[in-house]
């Protein structure tokens, strides 16, 4: 059964086991946060972009990549606020009344020790544990090779193109999706036909580079940039090689998950020289998602 998503003015209270945040990434110490919640209460868009879009970070999911991690934590109803100008005027006590009390009936809340909420985030987890309504537990940080695991860290390792370091934060693999669109045919031509989606200027985007990564469940090789080899006015795109893959995707969403980053973006002196390293690049990834099969079916 998938997971249902409900805007929070739909929903019908009942007990619920709530975990709240705004759980950009979905990384372990948000892991911590929902453990044993069945429903997770988020906003969309990220508060700040409401409230100081000058300094909205770039976010690391979509909220459809943030709805499935979240379902394969085993949660069951994914309430979302739709965070406006109007929401972001509630006081932290109408928040818990009308959000946690009314619309949801919560019986346990599960925060972040670093969550604040309401007008001029002024509610506090000693706020929510005050409550008599509902019990409340909140999370410690995490931390994950001595440093404290937060959305803000692994935003950097993806920029840098630090894949393995944003899996250990994440959890999981870094994920992104788009619709499959029609570039300047180039791969084709070199015999490595490419799926291309152009980033989302909300989401962070990888360092440029080369990658190892799964695209739809299928091993592949993905590039992200600009091409330096050759003219083009297409901008910045994420170019994916699925590997011993046939079929069409224009049109298509593409998801991939990001691996390992092979090398950085190269400009090559000519074709032939791009493409031997193409072939190469194609077998670095191929051998990476087969050890990450491997181990995933080992339990690794």
């Amino acid at each position: 059964m998938s997971i249902k998503v409900t805007p929070l003015d739909q929903a019908s209270p009942r007990a619920r086991d709530v975990a709240i945040g705004t759980f950009d990434g979905v990384h372990l110490g948000h892991r911590a946060v929902i453990e044993g919640a069945d429903t997770v209460l988020t906003f969309e868009p990220h508060p700040l972009e409401v409230l100081k879009p000058e300094v909205a970070p770039k976010l690391i999911n979509s909220l459809a990549v943030k709805r499935d991690v979240i379902e394969g934590l085993g949660v069951e109803e994914l309430v979302v606020i739709h965070f406006d100008e109007d929401f972001s005027h509630r006081s932290a006590e109408d928040f818990i009344d009308y959000a946690l009390v009314e619309k949801l009936g919560a019986r346990t809340v599960a925060v972040g020790e670093n969550f604040h909420f309401g007008a001029k985030a002024r509610g506090t987890p000693e706020m929510l544990a005050a409550h008599p309504e509902f019990e409340t537990r909140v999370q410690r940080m995490v931390e994950v090779d001595g440093e404290t695991v937060s959305s803000s860290r692994i935003r950097a390792q993806i920029a840098a193109g630090d894949m393995e370091g944003a899996r250990r934060c994440l959890g999981v693999p870094y994920m992104i999706e788009g619709e499959v669109m029609k570039g300047d045919q180039r791969g084709r031509e070199l015999g490595f036909p490419t799926a291309n989606i152009v980033p989302d200027e909300r989401l962070v985007t990888p360092g440029f580079g080369v990658y190892a990564a799964f695209a739809n469940g299928h091993p592949a090789a993905v590039s992200v940039g600009v091409r330096p080899t050759f003219d083009s006015d297409l901008g910045v795109l994420i170019e994916t090689f699925l590997i011993d893959f046939e079929g069409d995707l224009y049109g298509k969403n593409l998801r991939i998950a990001f691996l390992e980053r092979l090398r950085p973006e190269l400009a090559f002196d000519d074709v032939d020289t791009l493409v031997e390293q193409m072939h190469r690049d194609v077998e670095d990834a191929r051998r990476i998602c087969a050890d990450f099969t491997e181990a995933a079916a080992r339990g690794g």
